[in-house]
C-alpha cells in the first residue's frame, strides 16, 4: 500500500468514524447520501490508488502491441504479421502486484506480466507503479473487441492514442473517442507510429496535419509524439512521459481525493462554522455570573468582619441565584456555544444542556450543602482576650499608682514598672490574638469561598460545559476529517 492510499483510507476512515458519531446532529438524508458517496470512495480505495493505469488504444495495424513491447523491455504482446490485432487486453505492471486491480479490469491472468525482477536492479525504478495496457483494436470487426475498449477507457488513468501515418485522420477516431473525450485532455497523448515508414520530412507534415485536427476537435493542449518500433524514435520520451504521469498520484487517487472534497462541500452547509468560543471560556463566563448572583463576594466579607467582632455572630450564608437569574446565564451559554452551527446542531445543544430548572435546583442542593466556617475559634480569641485583661489590669495599676502618687503615698516603684509592663505585654498579646484570629478567619472564608465556587463550577461543568463540549466535540471531529 502507497504512502497516498494509506492517507485516502484513512481520511475516508476519519470521515466515517464522524459521521456515526455526529449521526444525531444531520439530517437523514444527507447523512445517508454522505454514507453513500463515501462507500463509493471506498470502493475505490479497495482496488488501491498506488498504480497509474496506462493503456495503449488503437485501431488494427497501428502497432499497439509492438509500442508496448518496445516500451515495456519484453516481447509480450501478441505482435501479428498477416493481419495484426489484439485479441485480448494484456497488461504488464511495473513495482507491486496489482492482482485486485487487473481483476477489477477483467484482465484475464493469462495476459499479465510483471516487468520488474532482480535482474533489472533499480533501472525500471521510475515506472514504479504503472500498469501498462495493451487494448484490442477499436476498429475491429469483432463487436466483441471494441466493447472491451468502450468498457475500459472510463477506468484508465491516461490514455496512448496510437496512430499510424496513413490513417492518423481517421473519422471514427476522432469523432467517436478523441472528440467524446475532450473532458479528459489532460490524461491523453497521442503516438504517430511507424514513422519509419514515410518519406524524409513527411513526418514533420503529419505532425502538423495531426496538430490542427486535434485543436479543431477541441484538444489543444494533447501532446504528440512521432513513434517508431523499428528505430526506437520517440519511445524513449513516451517513456519519460510516463515516468512523470507516474511520479504523480494517480487518477485514481485524485479522483478520491477530489470525491472526499465533494463530500465535504456537500457537507458544509450542514456543518457550519467552528464555533466562535471555546466550551471552556463560555463555561468559565457562566460560574463567574451565577457566583456573583449568588452574593457569595459580600457573605465572603461578612464572614470577615464577623470573625474579627468580640462577640460572636455568624452572618447568613450565600443563597442561590435567582432562578431568572440562572435562565439568563444558560441562555447566553446555549447561545453562545450554537453560535455558527446549523439549526439541528443548535437544537442538539440546547437538549444536551440541562434545563434551567435542573441547573437551578441543582445550584440550590449543592451549595446548602457547604457547611459555613465556624467563627469561634476559641485559641486566637482567647490569646486576644487574655491580652486584653492584662492590658486592662496594667491600666488599672498605672491608674491606682498614679492617683497614690497624687495623694502623697509612697508606693515601691516596682508597681509602676509592672503597671507598665502589663500594659505593654498585653497590648502586644492582643494584637497578636487579634491578628492571629484575622489570619485563621481569612484562611476558613477563602477555604469556604473556594468550596463554594467549586460547587457552583461543578454544576455549571455537569450541567452545561460537559454536554456542551460532547456536542462540539462531534461537530469538530467531522469538521476536521472533512477539512484535514
Amino acid at each position: 500500500m502507497t504512502s497516498s492510499d494509506a492517507e485516502l483510507r484513512a481520511r475516508a476512515s476519519a470521515i466515517e468514524r464522524a459521521l456515526a458519531s455526529s449521526e444525531p446532529h444531520l439530517d437523514p438524508a444527507v447523512l445517508a447520501q454522505a454514507r453513500e458517496d463515501l462507500s463509493a470512495v471506498r470502493r475505490r480505495l479497495a482496488l488501491g490508488v498506488g498504480h497509474t493505469v496506462v493503456a495503449l488504444v488503437g485501431g488494427t495495424g497501428s502497432g499497439k502491441s509492438s509500442l508496448f513491447n518496445a516500451i515495456s523491455g519484453l516481447s509480450f504482446a501478441d505482435v501479428g504479421a498477416l493481419r495484426p490485432t489484439t485479441q485480448q487486453a494484456a497488461a504488464c505492471v511495473w513495482g507491486e502486484a496489482a492482482t485486485g486491480l487487473l481483476d477489477f479490469l477483467d484482465i484475464d491472468p493469462a495476459r499479465r506480466i510483471q516487468r520488474e525482477s532482480e535482474l533489472d536492479g533499480t533501472d525500471e525504478g521510475d515506472l514504479n507503479g504503472l500498469v501498462l495496457l495493451d487494448m484490442p483494436d477499436h476498429d475491429s470487426v469483432q463487436e466483441s473487441h471494441h466493447r472491451q475498449v468502450d468498457r475500459l477507457l472510463p477506468l484508465v488513468d491516461v490514455l496512448l492514442w496510437v496512430v499510424d501515418p496513413q490513417k492518423y485522420a481517421d473519422h471514427a477516431l476522432h469523432s467517436k473517442y478523441l472528440a467524446a473525450l475532450s473532458d479528459r485532455a489532460d490524461a491523453m497523448i497521442v503516438l504517430i507510429n511507424q514513422v519509419d515508414t514515410v518519406p524524409t520530412g513527411a513526418a514533420e507534415v503529419i505532425e502538423s496535419s495531426m496538430r490542427e485536427l486535434l485543436d479543431a476537435g477541441g484538444l489543444p493542449e494533447v501532446p504528440v509524439i512521432l513513434t517508431s518500433t523499428v528505430t526506437d524514435e520517440g519511445v524513449g520520451a513516451v517513456r519519460e512521459r510516463l515516468a512523470t504521469v507516474v511520479a504523480e498520484p494517480s487518477m485514481a487517487a485524485r479522483t478520491a481525493q477530489a470525491e472526499l472534497r465533494a463530500i465535504a462541500h456537500r457537507l458544509a452547509p450542514h456543518l457550519g462554522s467552528a464555533p466562535s468560543q471555546p466550551p471552556a471560556e463560555i463555561g468559565a463566563v457562566a460560574a463567574r455570573d451565577l457566583t456573583r448572583a449568588s452574593g457569595l463576594a459580600p457573605a465572603a466579607a461578612s464572614l470577615r468582619a464577623g470573625a474579627r467582632r468580640l462577640t460572636v455572630s455568624q452572618p447568613p450564608a450565600p443563597q442561590p441565584p435567582a432562578r431568572g437569574t440562572v435562565e439568563a446565564v444558560r441562555s447566553r451559554a446555549v447561545r453562545q456555544a450554537q453560535h455558527g452551527l446549523p439549526q439541528r446542531w443548535q437544537d442538539s445543544l440546547a437538549t444536551a444542556m440541562s434545563s434551567t430548572a435542573r441547573l437551578h435546583r441543582a445550584l440550590e442542593e449543592d451549595l446548602a450543602s457547604v457547611t459555613p466556617p465556624s467563627l469561634r475559634l476559641p485559641r486566637p480569641r482567647r490569646t486576644r482576650l487574655a491580652g486584653g485583661v492584662l492590658a486592662i489590669a496594667g491600666l488599672i495599676l498605672g491608674l491606682v499608682v498614679g492617683i497614690a502618687a497624687l495623694a502623697g503615698a509612697q508606693l515601691p516603684p516596682a508597681l509602676a514598672l509592672g503597671a507598665a509592663a502589663l500594659v505593654v505585654v498585653g497590648g502586644v498579646l492582643a494584637l497578636a490574638g487579634h491578628r492571629w484570629l484575622g489570619r485563621e478567619a481569612d484562611r476558613l472564608v477563602r477555604d469556604y469561598e473556594r468550596r463554594m465556587r467549586d460547587v457552583i463550577d461543578d454544576a455549571v461543568s455537569t450541567h452545561l460545559l460537559r454536554p456542551a463540549g460532547d456536542v462540539l466535540a462531534r461537530h469538530e471531529e467531522l469538521r476536521s476529517a472533512l477539512h484535514p
